[in-house]
């Protein structure tokens, strides 16, 4: 299995095949923002206007199938803060109001999960069993406190989900080629995970380049999780269809990763 690139129109973006409800992976391209936020921006506060950004979402929800007033997003602070949501959560396109968190899982149909990167590692989850979703935003300090598994824990806890039963993909994101550190960074994932995240970090020239995609495919292996598909564009190298905070140095917009939480076939 393997990510696919889906086109509709001017709109672009990714899927998984292992995931069986709506989703995506935004790229920038099929949007109405003008400018350093061209086109497809997905969030407010770096200088868009906010009908443009409505009208992004509408262009998605219009995609994917489901109603914009059930949408629920993140007040990201690449915190481990996972919040349960139902469809009483979700506030629309407003913006307004999030509670801090950095990933979300529901099991209400109807409710689509957004969270929002411009480098850091998006990751999605569905479990065809009991029909929950997840969406996360991992960024180092999010990858140090596993994230990801919290949000697996967290679809076990509040809807029994199974780890084995949960599918997982992860997004675009800066690549190791271009995800350049100092020493702390490793030093900081290695004492939260363990001495195996250096079989995914390289050193050249006294920096160091950790590989985020496959730290976190190996958090969700070793939380019970059995098939990640895993995207292998990087963020940075793809600025003109990705947007890249280390590339464009934060003058740009957000793209997202978004699932839509449906009833379980049975």
């Amino acid at each position: 299995m393997s990510i696919q690139t889906i086109r509709s129109g001017a709109l672009e973006y990714r899927t998984a095949e292992g995931i069986s409800v709506p989703h995506c992976f935004t790229t920038r391209l099929g949007g109405v923002s003008t400018g350093s936020q061209a086109s497809l921006n997905l969030a407010v506060g770096r200088g868009d206007t906010l009908e443009n950004v409505e009208e992004n979402l509408k262009i998605l929800a219009n995609t994917l199938g489901f109603d914009l007033k059930n949408l629920a997003m993140t007040r990201q602070t690449h915190s481990d803060i996972v919040r349960a949501v139902t469809a009483a959560d979700a506030n629309g396109p407003c913006h307004k109001d999030y509670p801090e968190c950095d990933g979300l899982v529901t099991n209400t149909p109807g409710v689509a999960l957004l969270v929002f990167t411009a480098d850091c590692t998006p990751i999605l989850l569905h479990d065809p069993v009991t029909g929950a979703v997840g969406a996360v935003h991992a960024g180092w300090r999010g990858t140090v406190q596993a994230i990801a598994a919290k949000a697996v824990e967290a679809m076990a806890e509040h809807y029994g989900s199974k780890p084995e039963n949960i599918r997982a993909a992860i997004g675009p994101n800066i690549g190791a080629c271009h995800f350049e550190t100092h020493r702390d960074v490793p030093d900081a994932l290695e004492e939260a995970l363990g001495s195996w995240v250096w079989k995914w970090i390289s050193c050249r020239e006294g920096k160091y380049f950790p590989d985020l995609k496959q730290i976190n495919s190996e958090i969700l292996l070793l939380h019970g999780v059995k098939q990640v598909e895993i995207s292998e564009e990087c963020t940075y190298c793809a600025h003109q269809r990705f947007w890249s905070h280390r590339y464009t140095k934060g003058d740009r917009g957000s793209q997202g990763a978004l699932i839509v939480c449906r009833e379980v076939c049975l």
